[in-house]
């Protein structure tokens, strides 16, 4: 049986993931707010490499920007994490634990985000042990994961239309590519490279309003509201 999560109706429009490589240190907090600026719903912090304490540090300062704007702070792979920094939710991977486990440390009114690939059984399960949302993809070629299995707009048309919890394209989504995920059925698009890639924060907020062009308008107000 599902369990409403608070704000988990706002997992929608562009969904911005960050990258050490891209917003390192100091570009950090400003590309994030420029993405947020831009219209970002949601802000994934992802980094895999900052020791522990700057790993928490960084989420602390993002989680309070996040809110500044409106918006959902989730924390990438680290369910202790989340819960240390009051965070919306987490992301996990197929390899990043079992989901009860994430619930067990979030309880019950936090979101939790599952990678599912392209395979409609592996979000079948995220579904059935309470993932409240299913990330598909890549569905175009990815320059994070350039090896991750690819997935098609059938499979998205197809999981769209099978599982009540939002689902997520995710894998090389640019402006001029999202529109077609969105028509398939997603909600929401994540995006590292196609924002972050950008060296300077109006061109990244500018990225970002023209994802958020690409949502019908009813969604932006949705989330306003």
């Amino acid at each position: 049986m599902s369990v409403h999560r608070p704000h988990s109706h706002n997992i929608h429009g562009l969904y911005a993931i960050t990258d050490p490589a891209l917003t390192p240190d100091e570009r950090l907090l400003p590309a994030a707010e420029a993405a947020l600026r831009g219209g970002a719903r949601l802000l994934q912090y992802r980094d895999k490499t900052a020791r522990p304490a700057q790993r928490e540090y960084r989420a602390a300062q993002l989680r309070a920007l996040c809110h500044r704007y409106g918006a959902l702070f989730i924390v990438n792979d680290d369910p202790a994490l989340a819960a240390r920094v009051d965070a919306d939710g987490v992301h996990i991977g197929q390899s990043d634990g079992a989901i009860s486990a994430a619930r067990d440390q979030l309880g019950d009114t936090r979101i939790i985000g599952v990678t599912c690939h392209g395979d409609l059984a592996l979000a079948a399960r995220a579904a059935e042990a309470g993932a409240d949302y299913l990330a598909m993809g890549r569905f175009f070629t990815s320059q994070t994961k350039p090896q991750a299995p690819p997935a098609s707009l059938a499979v998205l048309r197809q999981a769209c239309q099978q599982f009540q919890q939002p689902v997520v394209a995710i894998g090389g989504v640019n402006p001029d590519n999202a529109p077609q995920l969105i028509d398939a059925g997603a909600v929401s698009v994540a995006v590292i490279h196609a924002l972050f890639g950008h060296t300077d924060t109006a061109s990244i907020e500018a990225a970002a309003r023209r994802f958020s062009a690409c949502f019908p308008a009813s969604v932006g107000q949705a989330i306003s509201e």
